[in-house]
């Protein structure tokens, strides 16, 4: 979620998962998923930024750092493991 401000100056909390594109014309224009579109003070970098901002900090909560390479041991991992099963 991340809190932005309306022309009014009301603030607002977005649901990030939502944002389906950001515009400037010559505001700023966030239109999301549900077709919904909302006009805000913030610029378009501005709203980048806090998205990627809150994006991180949720992926600091995870216990781990992810691997792309982990996946493949996983799935070679997965072959062997299936291998040394006897067959019914």
């Amino acid at each position: 979620m991340i809190r932005l401000t309306r022309l009014n100056n009301q603030l607002l909390t977005v649901n990030s998962d939502l944002i389906k594109f950001v515009e400037e014309s010559p505001d700023t224009l966030i239109t999301l998923v549900t077709g919904e579109k909302i006009v805000v003070r913030e610029s378009v970098e501005e709203v980048l930024a806090r998205l990627i901002e809150f994006r991180r900090s949720v992926l600091r909560g995870l216990p781990f750092a992810w691997d792309s390479s982990s996946s493949h041991n996983l799935h070679r991992d997965r072959s062997e493991h299936d291998k040394s099963e006897p067959e019914k």
